[in-house]
């Protein structure tokens, strides 16, 4: 069992390795990609006070890494 958490932690840290390369090659290609800015995000402005809440930014990341799990789950049955 132990065995099978270490590959695991293996494989997430070579993922995010292999993510955090590419977007460093990337040479900054995403800058103008909307994430974090998307229009259900609520921002609230006042003179002295700002508050931002990425929700729908939080629902985008959670709906698409949910699939990305499901589907790399699916591929080791």
């Amino acid at each position: 069992m132990i065995t099978e958490i270490g590959k695991t932690l293996v494989a997430i840290g070579a993922g995010i390795l292999l993510l955090g390369g590419l977007l460093w090659l990337s040479g900054g290609t995403f800058r103008h990609f909307p994430i974090g800015r998307l229009p259900g995000d609520l921002l609230i402005q006042k003179e002295h006070f700002t508050f931002y809440f990425p929700l729908a930014t939080s629902i985008l990341l959670s709906i698409g890494l949910s699939l990305l799990l499901w589907i790399w789950q699916s591929f080791l049955r």
